[in-house]
């Protein structure tokens, strides 16, 4: 995966190095090495002639343009740059550039961490060479060390492009980050909010009732702690007092084990679902994590192989879309980073070679979720206690699953789970065929029920999708489920285990109702409906229900999408069918619907069936339409919505929602409705405001129809507590960044709408995706103008839940226009470079002395070196001092450079 490199806003550090050594930096091998930016060589080999006198002055003083008959020069000095090799992003990492001739176009120097970054192992190596890798002082070409290998410098964008022949090369799956280059990020605090409250008004009652989710973590080194708990109030109504529930959701402690691909919890987490049904569980849990493994491994993707005869360029398509395209040397090949591409369709591979001839072969790709690229492993263990807020007693639990895919064709599965009185053993592959993907497995269960038979039994489930090219349809899944009387699923066990233990019978179920019928006639009762349930003599349980387990004999799912052509639309349903042993009739819900466009507008009608707790269906009508108001980039939409439901009751609906703001921070709808055909008649309105800002986000909202009236407001944000201080930032995810830009208070981040750097120099990056490279941009308009960045952007690939910090070079310092002259009246020569005290590079005098310097402070003393005709280094200094109160952007002055005796002696950079 290819990564923006960064940009510099000025000139890198340059200050002089040591010789590099001849064997490892000679002629030869920097012009193959590293050229300059605008593409001459860097030797040398290429050389600009300037004719002095069509400057002004007839070309006096301009001895020191020599540099510049080279190229635009790259000057000696150590630069932090982005790495790439073969194009693709290794990572970021100060470079030491050295000059082989004092007029030749500074080359990297390469050393063995640079090396092992770029995951290169050159074999038969001189122990010369060996030794020159770890002097400080040598300076090793890439060159040298690999044939036809070579480095070129972009320093506009301090990018370090490595090109190095295929067969010199580990093969990498695209988009890989080696796990030594993870950021385990900083020691922090973080803590996500989210607030609302909503009051409403109906009938003569109002009700305020308030909500605050809290997700709370710490993260010490490779450790993870995280707790979620929720925060209910409600304000007192007549007949009800106020209420206030805390609730603790979870807490768990999370470390990663790149060396298994896997992730460590401790405490309350889910099984993965992969294999068997996923439940809660209170204790530990080992398992591996796909996102791991490069975004080109992720999911299922058939491996290619072929064979070439010649170098040939080799086309991956799949229903008439170019997926990939390499080039391989003569011999067999193989490609098996092909990224995921939906649930399939056959692939078409096109070998071109050389010589212009040409064959194909199709490769079947169809997936269902079960199967796994050739050579992947995914397992999860899991040992602790059953979470269920159903049960009164919480057994112990044990589950193991494994998968392994074996193949292009198939992959296995398996597991075991087990918890008191229960026992499960699940076999199961999966098929890739031409004809579609299957996956059949088949469960084993028996359950042990104080005061009932031991119940034995099986469930067998039938997974199938394929993409059909020719007429456009996406079956993407067909599910089937056959379990018989005797088979119960894990929880399904624990819950009839603990609804025998408290005498109630588990095996026989009567749907529930929300009304006590007689003769036909709504049974009028103030009684909850525990107290009704007590006073027949049981206790009621919803989630279980009053009478017992609904044991699924029978289940189909379907998801299946059909385009019709090119501008007919496209159909779509969403299916579900099950029946069950110990109750009649058949569960059947379902969404079928069809969407279009006509020019601007879009529109679609849907059907939809669905269910209740109590058995009751009910069936709605939609249809909507959708058009922009304009084409500006803040243009609102105006959306209208027309449902009929089973009760005859009918809505139309008209929403218009927009945005605005420079970003689109602000958001805004508005709403109107009016109903008839039931007894919730009548019009209503209602409007809604939110705004992002870079410390939180808000929202409101008011509405009002016949009878009742609302309003609401939210509240929602993060505070990161990490070694720089404290930072407030908008809803976070589990990993986030903090960007650290001393002096750049104001400038904008282009990951997150909203989000600025504070006066701190702190912003926190909302979402990161762990494991995978992120690359984090500022935008520097709203800087102020004393503030100069190095680089806008960084890449970094943390660790999941990490907190990493993104630290970006920034400098502070004034713009000054100078007109200097030497003692003797004359200008500065033209080329001349000047410095600070420091040996920062902050200008080249231009024409007549004049030089625009960068990063200039409020007095200093600053320092001009050039060479003269004969090539002897001359230098002179001159104090400055700006007025407190100046406030141009770029102030002037003019100064008088006294001649120092001898070049000073400029500081040197780390590793220079």
């Amino acid at each position: 995966m290819a990564a923006a490199g960064a940009t510099a806003a000025g000139a890198a550090d340059a200050a002089p190095v040591a010789s590099p050594a001849s064997s490892g930096a000679d002629s030869a091998s920097s012009s193959a090495d590293a050229g300059p930016a605008n593409g001459s060589d860097a030797d040398g080999s290429t050389t600009f002639t300037f004719d002095r006198s069509l400057l002004a002055g007839a070309g006096d003083n301009t001895s020191d343009l020599a540099r510049f008959e080279h190229g635009n020069p790259v000057l000696p000095g150590s630069y932090n740059v982005d790495i790439y090799l073969n194009n693709g992003w290794v990572g970021r990492r100060d470079v030491r550039f050295a000059s082989a001739t004092p007029n030749a176009s500074a080359t990297p120097c390469v050393d063995r961490q640079l090396l092992d970054q770029l995951g290169l192992h050159p074999a038969n190596l001189s122990a010369e060479l060996v030794k020159q890798l770890v002097d400080p002082a040598a300076c090793v070409s890439m060159g040298s060390l690999i044939p036809d290998a070579s480095m070129s410098f972009d320093m506009g964008n301090l990018r370090l492009d490595t090109s190095v022949p295929q067969a010199y090369m580990q093969q990498r799956a695209r988009g890989y980050v080696s796990p030594e280059y993870w950021d385990e990020g900083v020691p922090a605090a973080l803590l996500n909010y989210n607030f609302n409250s909503y009051r409403s008004s109906s009938h003569g009652q109002t009700q305020t009732t308030s909500y605050l989710g809290l997700n709370a973590g710490i993260n010490l080194g490779a450790w993870h702690f995280r707790q979620d708990s929720t925060v209910n109030w409600q304000s007192a109504t007549s007949g009800t007092r106020a209420r206030k529930r805390w609730q603790n959701i979870d807490s768990y402690v999370r470390r990663d084990l790149p060396s298994l691909g896997a992730q460590l919890t401790l405490g309350d987490s889910y099984t993965d679902g992969q294999v068997f049904d996923s439940f809660g569980i209170r204790g530990v849990q080992l398992a591996t994590d796909d996102r791991m493994l490069p975004d080109s491994l992720r999911g299922y993707a058939p491996v290619v192989r072929g064979v070439a005869n010649t170098n040939a360029k080799v086309t991956v398509s799949q229903n008439g879309v170019q997926l990939y395209q390499t080039t391989v040397a003569p011999g067999p090949f193989v490609i098996n980073d092909l990224y995921p591409t939906g649930y399939g369709g056959n692939l078409d591979v096109t070998v071109t070679e050389a010589d212009g001839h040409t064959h194909t072969f199709s490769v079947p790709y169809a997936s269902v979720a079960q199967l796994l690229r050739p050579g992947t492993t995914r397992f999860d263990v899991a040992v602790g206690q059953l979470r269920n807020t159903a049960l009164l007693s919480l057994p112990n639990v044990v589950q193991a699953t494994v998968q392994h895919g074996f193949n292009n064709l198939l992959t296995g599965y398996a597991g075991i789970e087990g918890s008191q009185g229960y026992a499960a053993l699940l076999l199961g592959s999966a098929i890739n065929t031409r004809y579609g993907a299957f996956a059949l497995d088949v469960t084993q269960a028996r359950t042990a029920t104080p005061g009932y038979d031991n119940y034995n039994g099986h469930s067998m489930r039938l997974s199938y999708s394929k993409i059909l090219p020719d007429t456009q349809t996406s079956l993407t899944v067909a599910a089937y489920r056959y379990s018989t009387s005797g088979f119960l699923s894990l929880t399904d066990a624990a819950l009839a285990r603990d609804y025998a233990r408290r005498g109630l019978n588990a095996f026989s179920y009567t749907a529930p109702t929300d009304v006590t019928l007689i003769d036909g006639v709504p049974l009028q009762t103030g009684l909850t409906p525990a107290q009704q349930a007590a006073l027949a003599g049981h206790s009621y349980n919803p989630i279980i229900n009053p009478t017992g387990l609904q044991r699924q004999r029978n289940r189909f799912d379907l998801t299946m999408n059909q385009r019709l052509g090119m501008r007919g639309g496209s159909l779509y349903a969403n299916v579900s069918a099950s029946d069950y042993w110990n109750r009649t009739g058949t569960d059947t819900q379902f969404q079928v619907g069809y969407n279009n466009s006509f020019h601007r507008l879009n529109y679609g009608i849907s059907v939809t069936r669905t269910r209740d707790v109590f058995g009751r269906y009910d069936n709605e009508y939609l249809a909507t339409f959708s058009l922009p108001l304009g084409n500006s980039a803040h243009a609102p939409s105006l959306m209208l919505n027309l449902t009929h439901d089973r009760n005859g009751g009918n809505q139309d609906q008209a929403i218009l929602n927009g945005s605005f703001g420079a970003e689109n921070q602000f958001n805004y709808g508005a709403t109107v409705a009016h109903n008839s055909g039931n007894d919730a008649g009548g019009s209503s309105g209602s409007v809604n405001l939110g705004y992002r800002s870079p410390y939180a986000v808000l929202n409101a909202s008011a509405g009002s129809g016949n009878g009742y009236s609302q309003a609401s407001f939210g509240l929602s944000g993060a505070i990161v507590a990490h070694p720089g201080g404290i930072t407030f930032g908008q809803p976070i995810g589990d990993t986030v960044g903090i960007v650290y830009a001393p002096g750049a208070a104001g400038a904008r981040l282009n990951n997150a709408t909203g989000a600025r750097i504070d006066h701190s120099g702190y912003a926190i990056v909302p979402y990161l995706t762990p494991y995978t490279l992120n690359t984090i941009e500022i935008d520097p308009k709203g800087l102020p103008l004393n503030v100069q960045m190095d680089a806008t952007s960084a890449q970094v690939a943390p660790y999941a839940g990490a907190v990493v910090m993104l630290k970006f070079k920034t400098e502070t310092g004034r713009t000054l226009i100078v007109r200097a002259r030497l003692a003797n009246g004359d200008a500065l020569p033209f080329g001349a470079q000047v410095f600070n005290a420091k040996g920062t590079p902050l200008g080249v005098v231009g024409q007549a002395g004049q030089a625009l310097l960068r990063g200039v402070q409020q007095t200093g003393q600053v320092s001009a070196r050039w060479n003269d005709e004969n090539g002897v280094a001359q230098a002179c200094s001159f104090t400055y001092a700006l007025p407190r109160h100046d406030k141009a952007a770029y102030p002037q002055i003019q100064a008088t450079c006294v001649a120092s005796s001898a070049t000073p002696s400029l500081p040197k950079k780390s590793g220079t």
